[in-house]
């Protein structure tokens, strides 16, 4: 039987009242005494010979939540945790080195992941057992989370052999997963990872496999890229998943903005979390997207997701800055802040009900749970014509419908939001306002784009060096590789939007920083440069982001050449050549290295010269789409690449060599169209899906 607990305001804090993480705070008030990451905890299971559970999630987690409920309020588990173990909580989202190396060992013992995750460490932070949610009391198979603890606890005291030797098995496990046979890229590695791409596509629905579904970005990145140089197969692929997440109930059509996945094939019922770091690289692809193929509405759910961070996503102590996640649930129930019935359309649309509830898939008896609709948007035209409006009075009677309930939805309790800032997310973020202002005209954006690098740099920045997360004034000391390659990226993209050379400088230092931390010659790039963990973090698979591997060989390759470091384009000739089997046997786990690798291949840098004659020029440059290019504003002299350069002409080069300068906006844009068209051959066997 559950003990009975009292109010968590009416229990003393433990530690984790001190710390700053959203998530450790939900639980500062549990019986349990938890303990943050730290020398102490480890100290603590030292001394008294104790096993350490390692209790790790983040605060938009559903199933955490849950189990808090569930166990961590239970008086009675407490003391059984007290009794026998040291008890260590963890935010995902703050330490995701510790993240990474656990949830490898998770993987490695039970042959999948997910939070919360629960592990079981030695004193020595080696990991010998673990899963993630367990009930309070055994069900289906599973046992309860007591009879949990009370095994491990019998197997600590009477099998400490077993233990140990399990332990450094599975620690030898997970090193030799971050090894891979170096391989020198295959010629044809995009065609065949675009095929291999084809056997795992929903033609009907789009995405990737079966449900539940996520966008997974990186993907569709590389797809928009391979698609930019005229590769049919992969232009399929990704305007057929654009097309149906934004149509479905994974995006949000009153405010803007994508949840994390979806529960189902066809994108309709969506885990109602939404994370900053989706929205920040979906904005990027479907602005793409748009400039792309010139669809209206591709450009609308770019606008609207930034438009949704905007609105929504600004922690109050730093409203220039972007929060972590909106939570899935609210009051205590998942979705209840963003689904409708009938009545409540109603009630709010008065005429217009009938018409926006076909458009938005609203019935009676609902389309998810208890008569409740999660809104859709299938059949716009033909709820255009039933309405007999022309396109333009239809989009404005849609604005219109979105705005109304928008104003309906605000007066609902709302979902609490992790409003912790973490570096490599914002620049995420900083990437996604500044090309998405350069290619959809909009100025507000890349305002903000600069609004945020400057509190970025002015307060996760110290001596050079990001560190990774902040929060109502406090700055944690940690600090990993993709804090430094994505905000290095959003300063150069930054640079594009504006042409001012400060952003470029400092992405300049900030990208020897990340060399000189996280790089080893021999062994490549780390993730952290902890040495505290029992091996060094480094995942090289693309989740929801790309690997951090990933991100710094982009941001090297986008800067080597401009600025004559052929030390760094060696770097990362050397890593895409390490992980050459990686991407050849599973590319699907890593296209954000087959685009880094497309952008060794045919990368360019398009550097046009200031001066009164090159405004035309320059402003061609800004709106163009051509993700393989990176661009470079400046006075001449002011960077290696635009020495000896003069103002009224483009510079177009590649590895070491340059077109013809471009001294009209039509040769610019005829050298734009030739350098990149032509390559699909070298991509697909056919325009269409296999």
């Amino acid at each position: 039987m559950t003990s009975r607990t009292p109010r968590p305001a009416d229990r003393p804090a433990n530690r984790l009242a001190r710390e700053t993480s959203p998530y450790l705070l939900q639980h500062a008030h549990n019986p349990v005494d938890w303990y943050p990451w730290g020398e102490e905890a480890f100290a603590k299971a030292r001394a008294e010979d104790k096993p350490i559970l390692l209790s790790v999630g983040y605060a938009t987690c559903h199933w955490c939540h849950v189990m808090e409920r569930e166990s961590f309020e239970d008086v009675g588990l407490a003391r059984q945790l007290a009794d026998g173990f040291v008890a260590i909580k963890v935010d995902r989202e703050e330490l995701p080195d510790v993240d990474h190396v656990y949830m490898s060992a998770l993987q490695a013992l039970t042959g999948r992941g997910g939070w919360p995750m629960n592990m079981f460490l030695t004193p020595q932070l080696q990991a010998f057992f673990g899963g993630t949610y367990f009930p309070p009391r055994s069900r289906q198979g599973i046992p309860s989370f007591s009879e949990v603890l009370a095994a491990v606890r019998e197997a600590w005291v009477h099998r400490r052999g077993d233990i140990d030797r399990e332990a450094q098995t599975l620690l030898d496990l997970v090193r030799r997963g971050t090894r891979f046979a170096a391989r020198a890229p295959a010629d044809d590695m995009h065609r065949r990872a675009v095929g291999q791409f084809a056997l795992r596509f929903d033609a009907t629905r789009g995405g990737f496999g079966s449900a539940p579904k996520f966008p997974q970005t990186p993907l569709l990145q590389y797809l928009l890229t391979l698609a930019t140089c005229g590769d049919g197969s992969a232009r399929t692929m990704l305007a057929t998943t654009l097309h149906h997440m934004a149509a479905g109930g994974m995006y949000d059509h009153v405010s803007g903005g994508f949840a994390r996945y979806s529960t189902d094939e066809r994108w309709h019922v969506p885990h109602f979390e939404k994370m900053l770091y989706d929205n920040a690289q979906l904005a990027r692809v479907y602005a793409g997207a748009f400039r792309l193929t010139g669809e209206e509405r591709l450009r609308l759910v770019a606008e609207g997701t930034l438009t949704y961070l905007l609105r929504e996503m600004h922690p109050a102590a730093a409203p220039a800055a972007y929060a972590c996640a909106q939570d899935a649930d609210a009051e205590g129930v998942e979705g209840k802040f963003h689904v409708w019935t009938l009545a409540e359309f109603r009630a709010v649309l008065g005429a217009d009900a009938q018409a926006a509830a076909r458009l938005h898939g609203v019935t009676v008896q609902g389309n998810w749970e208890h008569g409740t609709n999660v809104l859709e948007r299938r059949d716009p035209e033909g709820v255009r014509v039933e309405l007999d409006l022309e396109p333009e009075a239809f989009a404005s009677w849609e604005r219109s419908v979105r705005e109304r309930l928008y104003a309906a939805r605000a007066r609902r309790a709302w979902p609490t939001t992790d409003d912790k800032v973490l570096a490599d997310w914002n620049g995420m973020a900083l990437r996604a306002f500044a090309e998405g202002g350069r290619l959809l005209g909009r100025d507000d954006f890349v305002q903000a784009a600069r609004e945020l690098a400057r509190f970025l740099l002015a307060t996760m920045v110290r001596d050079g060096r990001v560190h990774h997360a902040w929060r109502d004034g406090t700055l944690r000391d940690e600090g990993y590789l993709a804090d430094h390659a994505q905000l290095g990226l959003g300063l150069v993209e930054l640079h594009a939007a504006t042409g001012e050379l400060k952003w470029l400088n400092t992405a300049l230092d900030l990208c020897g920083g990340m060399v000189e931390r996280f790089h080893d010659a021999v062994e490549g790039f780390f993730d952290s440069a902890s040495i505290q963990l029992p091996m060094r973090a480094r995942d090289l698979y693309d989740g929801a982001v790309p690997s951090g591997t990933a991100a710094a060989c982009e941001l090297l390759l986008r800067l080597a050449g401009p600025f004559e470091r052929n030390d760094w384009a060696d770097i990362v000739r050397a890593a895409l050549g390490g992980y050459g089997a990686l991407v050849e046997e599973a590319p699907m786990a890593a296209p954000a290295l087959l685009h880094a690798q497309l952008l060794a291949e045919h990368g360019a840098d398009l550097a046009i010269p200031a001066g009164p004659d090159s405004e035309r020029l320059w402003a061609t440059a800004q709106s163009a789409f051509a993700p393989l290019v990176t661009l470079f504003h400046g006075f001449p002299g002011s960077m290696p690449l635009l020495e000896g350069r003069i103002a009224g002409a483009a510079y177009l080069c590649r590895n070491g060599s340059c077109e013809l300068p471009a001294r009209s906006v039509e040769a610019l844009r005829e050298q734009l169209a030739k350098g990149f068209s032509g390559l699909a051959g070298k991509f697909a066997a056919s325009d269409g899906v296999a």
